[in-house]
């Protein structure tokens, strides 16, 4: 199996287990040892998305690592948004054969001096005001254009439009479940 194949594999049937393991325990699944190296070495920032058919069911992610290595980051970004994104209510066991994962790894954020710098399909974001920040992932359906993606991530962290902002923008490699299984 090629390295990429087997990474994504890894990287989201990870998250699914963290979810179904938190769901039937209660419990944060242990790190396990046996990943590729690029999981047990790296800190990056992670975003784990839930996806119901179409529809958004959770995502929580982290843009500065929180945890010891990207795969705890993982487990630790599935459970929260199966269980803590305020928007939905707590993901059911009955429920997580439904739900299709993605898994988002973050590249270092770098600020941008000028929104030409920006590209929503290929750029996330990072909008700052004072001690108010909004985070959007790149590539999201229905936001096409760089204003549309400044206005929902400010809107994101209680930014008011028209107030200034710091923007950094970053890229994803991003795992979908589908990809692999």
């Amino acid at each position: 199996m090629e390295d990429g194949k087997l990474l994504g594999k890894q990287i989201t049937g990870l998250a699914r287990e963290s979810i179904r393991y938190y769901l039937q325990t209660g419990e944060i699944l242990p790190c396990p040892l046996d990943l590729h190296p690029y999981l047990l070495q790296e800190r990056r920032g992670v975003f784990v998305s839930l996806k119901k058919g179409k529809t958004l069911r959770g995502c929580i992610g982290t843009f500065i690592p929180q945890q010891k290595n990207i795969a705890e980051e993982v487990i630790y970004n599935a459970v929260s948004a199966a269980i803590q994104d305020p928007r939905f209510p707590p993901v059911r066991k009955e429920e997580l054969q439904q739900l299709r994962i993605s898994v988002d790894i973050l590249s270092e954020p770098e600020r941008v001096r000028n929104l030409d710098e920006l590209d929503p399909s290929r750029y996330g974001i990072i909008v700052e005001s004072g001690w108010k920040k909004g985070l959007l992932l790149p590539d999201i359906e229905g936001v096409n254009s760089v204003e549309e993606q400044v206005r929902i991530a400010s809107a994101k962290a209680g930014i008011s439009p028209g107030q200034p902002v710091v923007i950094y923008r970053f890229t994803v490699d991003r795992f979908r479940e589908e990809d692999y299984w």
